[in-house]
């Protein structure tokens, strides 16, 4: 199945690209498709991916177990600072 990930701030930055799609697994989780990210971009994304925040489908993730379904949009998104 084809994931669409997009970075925003730092993660954009460490990824080097806004979007990508990834093709994971059929059943594949939103820990699946982190360990995914990590392979394909290795160095400093890992250190975004252990900080950040996700959204599947414009919808905060908590439990990283959830499953995705094809097409899915995934959203990572690092702390951010500021007022």
């Amino acid at each position: 199945m084809t994931v669409v990930v997009r970075y925003f701030a730092s993660a954009r930055a460490a990824a080097g690209t806004e979007e990508e799609k990834v093709e994971l697994a059929n059943g594949a989780t939103v820990a699946n498709a982190i360990e995914a990210l990590r392979a394909l971009h290795p160095g400093g994304l890992s250190r975004v991916l252990d900080a950040a925040s996700f959204l599947v489908n414009e919808v905060a993730v908590r439990d990283r177990g959830r499953a995705l379904s094809d097409g899915a949009r995934l959203d990572v998104l690092p702390p951010f600072a500021g007022g």
